[in-house]
């Protein structure tokens, strides 16, 4: 496993430490929670992470992990709740908070990603800059 980090309500980090850092707000928290609950998994991860593809180039990954991480994952921990992101992800997600967003027309996660350079209407799907 990459260095773990556990990361809680912390002052803020240095530049460099936030680059290396997925935060999760803590509605994204309290959402994660319930979603492993209802799934009868309240002790497995969230993995986070992007892949090649979408409408604007990256696409956003997140899914349900009942294994351990993987040997080059960073764990970082949120009110009990874990989350994996692999090593190359991280480039493009260090910095980022996943968040939970409910409106009209959407409800579920949302990354805020400083990284974006452009994202499309659907908001799972991005440029960097």
């Amino acid at each position: 496993m990459a260095s773990a980090q556990a990361v809680g309500d912390a002052a803020a980090p240095s530049a460099a430490a936030s680059k290396r850092t997925v935060f999760v707000s803590e509605q994204g928290v309290v959402f994660a929670k319930e979603k492993l609950a209802q799934r009868g998994t309240p002790n497995a991860a969230v993995r986070l992470g992007i892949r090649g593809g979408g409408c604007s180039g990256f696409s956003y990954v997140i899914q349900f992990e009942d294994d351990p991480p993987r040997e080059r994952d960073y764990v970082f921990e949120y009110g009990g709740v874990r989350f994996f992101v692999d090593k190359k992800s991280l480039v493009y997600l260090g910095g980022s908070t996943l968040d939970y967003e409910k409106t009209l027309m959407f409800q579920g996660f949302k990354f805020r990603n400083p990284n974006e350079a452009a994202s499309c209407g659907c908001g799972h799907s991005f440029t960097v800059k």
